[in-house]
Order: C-alpha cells, then structure tokens, then sequence
C-alpha cells in the first residue's frame, strides 16, 4: 500500500519535471532523465497492478490521440514504457474500462491548452486541471467499492479498487507540484552543476 502510494506520487512528480524540462527549457537530458524514473515508477505499478495498468495505458495513448508525444524526450520514455510492458506483461484488464480511461484522457489533453476555452472559467479550470480522467478514476472506484456489497460484473468493464482514487489523486497533486516548484528546483539543479563543472 505504502509502495503504491509512494510511486504514484514520485511518478506523477517525475512526469510533470520531465515535461516542464523539455517543453518549458528545451532540455533533452535533464527531460530523458526524469522521464526514466516516471518510467519505472509507471512500468512497476502498470506490470502489478490492474488498475495503474489501465490508467496508465489510457494515459499514453490519450496522450498519443491527441498529438502530444512531440519531442525526442517523450518519445524515449514512451518506447522505455512499451518495452517494460512487452517484457514483462500486464494484469487482465477491462478493454471498455481502458477505452473509458482513454476517452477521459484525450479530452484532458485536447482541452488543456485549448486557446478558445480561455475566459470561460469553468470550462478552463476542468481542463487545466485534467478533471475528466479524475472523474473516470473516481466512478470506477466507487462501483468497485459498491462490487462488494453489489455484485456488478459487466463484460469488458473492471472496476478499480477504491484506494485508486487516492492514489491516483497522490500522482496528480505530485504532478501539480512539480508544475508550482519546476522553476526553483530546475534553477537549483543548474547551479550545483556549475559548481561542480
């Protein structure tokens, strides 16, 4: 539980300080770098875990519909991921669930940075925040808290268990961290490398 928890957060971290490297500087190594460790925080909880496997895997291809995989750096870390995957496999997962997770996520990042959602506060505000996939991770995590004393079984469809959400929201407040403190940390790791250079 403790591990999950501490892996989503340092994955979600990783993936917004890898962004932010090489969308905001323009810097491929320090980007492939934090890449790697999201990587491997996704790849272990993707390969153990049913649920991370879903919303990771909707996460990437959301990501990939919506052309965003632009940038060598991304590109490295998405053929780590896939590799990772292929070598060790994934849990059983619900292709309607996945597909559901994939929709979520591609709306996130197609409205993210949508010029003609500016001035429209509420709109804006679910889409720089990404609340469609939260909202998909949410309902999935209730009916599978309710699948105890209900038994739901739709083919297609695994719900997730209810500490997901909670994990999830772990990666997506470290994800949001990283964005608040990306320059201070960044400006930080540029002066002990001039030091030590």
């Amino acid at each position: 539980m403790f591990l999950e928890a501490a892996l989503y957060a340092l994955s979600g971290f990783f993936m917004k300080f890898s962004d932010d490297a090489l969308d905001e500087k323009n810097n491929t190594i320090l980007g492939v770098a934090s890449g790697i460790l999201c990587v491997a925080g996704i790849g272990y909880l993707a390969v153990n875990f049913p649920d991370a496997a879903t919303i990771f895997l909707a996460i990437l291809l959301g990501t990939l519909l919506s052309a965003k995989v632009d940038k060598l750096g991304h590109l490295v870390t998405l053929i780590i991921f896939l590799v990772i995957l292929f070598i060790w496999g994934i849990p059983t997962i619900g292709l309607i669930s996945l597909a559901l997770c994939t929709i979520a996520a591609w709306l996130d990042e197609v409205g993210n940075d949508r010029e003609s959602l500016k001035g429209k506060k509420i709109v804006e505000t679910f889409f720089k925040y990404r609340f469609g996939l939260k909202i998909m991770v949410l309902i999935l995590a209730v009916l599978g808290g309710l699948e105890v004393i209900y038994p739901l079984q739709i083919p297609g469809i695994n719900f997730f268990q209810p500490m997901t959400f909670i994990y999830f929201m772990l990666f997506d407040l470290a994800y949001e961290l990283a964005g608040l403190k990306f320059n201070s940390i960044y400006e930080g790791l540029y002066n002990i490398y001039r030091i030590i250079s």
